[in-house]
């Protein structure tokens, strides 16, 4: 490998390392924010308005009480999982950057 291609390929992995810091630095910021909205009264009130209405309608349309039920369950997205999905994905992020202080430390010794 030449030099030249030995600083092009440096130079990429730098440029990655600071996409990356600014995306761990965003991060935690913007899931703490959806978490509130996802979380907050408003939120809450807004969804059982929804599922309330969507149930209704259902039932106004003629759909059996019972499958209109399953309907409106299947409509409600489950929260808890999608905000697990993105502190597993957090978890990932944070060891991403533990790994690359530990590599920026040894390039330096």
């Amino acid at each position: 490998m030449s030099a030249e291609e030995r600083k092009e390929e440096r130079t990429d992995v730098e440029e990655l390392r600071e996409v990356l810091d600014v995306v761990a630095e965003k991060v935690p910021g913007l899931l703490r924010e959806l978490r509130n909205v996802l979380y907050s009264k408003e939120a809450a009130e807004g969804m059982a308005d929804a599922v309330g209405t969507f149930y209704k309608k259902l039932v106004e349309a003629g759909i059996p009480k019972e499958e209109a039920l399953e309907m409106a369950r299947g409509y409600m997205i489950n929260l808890r999982e999608v905000l697990q999905g993105l502190k597993a994905d957090k978890d990932l992020q944070l060891k991403v950057r533990t790994a690359e202080k530990g590599d920026g430390e040894e390039e330096d010794s």
